[in-house]
């Protein structure tokens, strides 16, 4: 049996897909949304229109204790806390993060914060290119599963994957959780310069350097370069970056546009870009691009002034 912990719209696109191979738990934090789920067999507030099979059971309150893995699948500025509150439900089982971005209290990926949170726990991290939808419909996936213990990584790989939900096998989980944060910057960037009106030629430079950011990062903190340049790294940069699916992006085009966003909606590289940006600051580096989202997000530069400060730096070797 397979435990997912979050109730959005992810986490109920898991559960989806994960029925095929046998009984889930779906926990959702909320009570009177477990029950609207319960009845309705469907998630209308996040996923609305795909019936929940069923094998899947509907729970709330306490997290179900257990040793089978748990997927936790929701924002990662609420993981941490909830991690503190489960600890107990969640110790000495594999705990597989599905969420993406870095800590704004700790600097802490998924993975850390449950190796911090959870110590008898095997944390792994689930990411890579995908739409809650795509998945929920049965829709052909491909996403990397990184564990550091790789004997549990190939316990996982087999009973996450199905028929269209394939998986990849890292036991690198830091580059491959920097790999799901980082984009969601560089979409961010995109989003507005497209919402600028200022072209897709802007939006190629944006995704190249952005890139180029991501691996100087995970370079610095000891991550495999190879990660990057696959699913959760370059694959989810290219779907973020460039799909209206994408809460990064559309936020990004919101903040081009000068338009409003709903605040009811996560947007993970919001919070990730200044988690990111003290990071880089505390280690020299140099990720003007991130600088200019932080700048974007809390209101301190306008879209021009923001291309402006980029490209007016000086010239460098690619």
């Amino acid at each position: 049996m397979i435990l997912i912990c979050g109730a959005g719209a992810f986490g109920t696109a898991l559960a989806v897909t994960l029925a095929q191979n046998g009984p889930v738990t779906l926990w959702a934090r909320d009570p009177a949304h477990a029950a609207e789920m319960r009845q309705a067999r469907e998630n209308t507030r996040r996923l609305p229109g795909i019936s929940l099979p069923d094998s899947v059971t509907l729970t709330t309150g306490p997290v179900p204790k257990g040793d089978n893995p748990c997927l936790l699948a929701m924002p990662m500025q609420t993981l941490g806390g909830f991690l503190l509150e489960h600890a107990e439900s969640l110790a000495r089982r594999p705990l597989v993060a599905c969420c993406k971005g870095m800590d704004l209290t700790t600097g802490l990926g998924p993975t850390g914060l449950i190796a911090q949170s959870c110590p008898t726990a095997t944390p792994a991290i689930l990411t890579g290119p995908s739409f809650a939808r795509d998945i929920a419909l049965g829709l052909p996936t491909a996403l990397t599963l990184a564990c550091g213990d790789d004997h549990t990584g190939q316990m996982l790989q087999r009973c996450l994957t199905t028929p269209t939900l394939r998986l990849y096998r890292s036991t690198d989980t830091l580059g491959a959780e920097l790999g799901g944060a980082l984009k969601n910057v560089i979409a961010i960037a995109c989003g507005a310069v497209i919402g600028a009106g200022l072209g897709e030629s802007a939006r190629a430079a944006l995704m190249t350097r952005g890139f180029a950011e991501m691996n100087r990062l995970a370079h610095a903190l000891g991550a495999h370069p190879q990660t990057l340049a696959g699913l959760s790294g370059f694959g989810d940069l290219a779907l973020t970056c460039t799909s209206d699916q994408s809460r990064n992006y559309r936020y990004g085009l919101s903040i081009g546009k000068g338009a409003g966003f709903d605040p009811s909606l996560t947007v993970e590289g919001s919070a990730t870009a200044r988690a990111v940006l003290a990071r880089a600051r505390a280690l020299s580096l140099d990720m003007p691009i991130t600088h200019a989202v932080t700048a974007l997000v809390t209101g301190e530069l306008h879209v021009a002034q923001a291309m402006d400060m980029l490209l007016s730096r000086p010239l460098k070797e690619e």
